[in-house]
């Protein structure tokens, strides 16, 4: 449930009904407007009775969320968010970033040499994973605590904010020390524990979303990640498992404007996992970004055909830097248009 305001309540009037809230045995949210506050009312199970609140000093309206997810919704805040990666901006507006990397870290030179080309040619953040979830228990697992000390050499080296995925609750706040931005992959979306975790934590989140969720579902995972006091979320949409084989995955970016109506979060695109295919990544990532995506992550490897994990949706140096020239001109028309 959302209690919308008068423009002319006050603040004693915002504290009184969240007062009254909170002795029906619910939780009560304020959210602040440009021109008027909402009270958002967590907690709740059914229906609630608006009778008593509607008489309340300062109340416009109550509005009936039916929604499974509430703190997301644009409903309980219509404002775009805003997420601070270390300095970097995603979504509202902001320019849309670029976040490249390889799949897993290998070596210190592969990791540091991805990291200085991304910064060369205006990549905002640098990706890797430590941690890797794969489908078979033989392939690569990723470097592990090892991979994460040397995602921050490359940082530190590049100057470039770090993304890289969490995979388990006991290891979050390991993986917080050394990154920027939190990831939780398409197996972990529906990973609650985990999504609680990274709640409380208190630093940016990547939910990507699930090989077959819905969207209804991949919003309901956030509100997981929101109800635990963290706001800082970025969604992205990574391709959805259908009967189509042609693709690693069908890349959905209907997702995108689509989001941008029902959520106040900022949504990104990553066309490497989307599509399996190097061939596909750059025109699907400026794709994402005409259908108004807050930005995009794709893997860039220095040797992709010795990559030891999707080498064949990696980039190379050139395809990267060519990419980086075209959303630069991409960027500009559509500031200007």
């Amino acid at each position: 449930m959302l209690i919308v305001m008068n423009h002319n309540a006050t603040q004693a009037d915002v504290d009184a009904i969240s007062r009254i809230v909170q002795e029906m045995g619910f939780r009560a949210e304020p959210i602040p407007g440009s021109e008027r506050t909402a009270i958002g009312v967590l907690g709740n199970h059914g229906y609630v009775d608006d009778s008593k609140i509607l008489e309340l000093p300062g109340v416009q309206r109550v509005i009936h969320v039916s929604k499974p997810y509430k703190l997301v919704s644009r409903d309980f805040h219509p404002e775009d968010t805003i997420v601070d990666v270390a300095g970097i901006k995603v979504g509202g507006g902001c320019r849309p970033v670029v976040v490249g990397g390889p799949c897993a870290v290998e070596s210190l030179e592969q990791i540091v040499k991805t990291a200085l080309f991304v910064k060369k040619c205006g990549g905002d953040m640098l990706r890797g994973g430590a941690f890797k979830p794969r489908t078979g228990p033989h392939t690569f697992q990723g470097l592990r605590e090892e991979g994460l000390k040397l995602l921050a050499v490359a940082g530190k080296e590049s100057g470039l904010p770090i993304v890289t995925e969490v995979m388990s609750p006991d290891t979050v706040g390991l993986v917080a020390e050394y990154a920027d931005l939190l990831q939780i992959g398409a197996r972990n979306m529906q990973n609650f524990d985990l999504l609680r975790e990274v709640g409380r934590i208190r630093k940016p989140v990547l939910l990507k979303r699930g090989m077959s969720a819905t969207v209804e579902e991949f919003l309901a995972a956030a509100e997981y990640i929101l109800a635990e006091g963290n706001d800082q979320v970025i969604l992205c949409e990574r391709g959805i498992r259908t009967f189509e084989t042609a693709t690693r995955n069908t890349l959905d970016l209907s997702i995108v404007p689509l989001i941008k109506e029902l959520s106040h979060l900022p949504i990104m695109v990553d066309p490497s996992h989307a599509t399996g295919k190097r061939s596909l990544v750059v025109p699907m990532a400026e794709a994402a970004l005409v259908a108004g995506a807050a930005g995009v992550l794709v893997e860039v490897h220095p040797e992709p055909e010795k990559a030891l994990s999707d080498g064949p949706q990696s980039l190379t140096f050139p395809g990267f830097e060519k990419m980086m020239n075209e959303i630069g001109q991409l960027t500009y028309f559509l500031q200007n248009r």
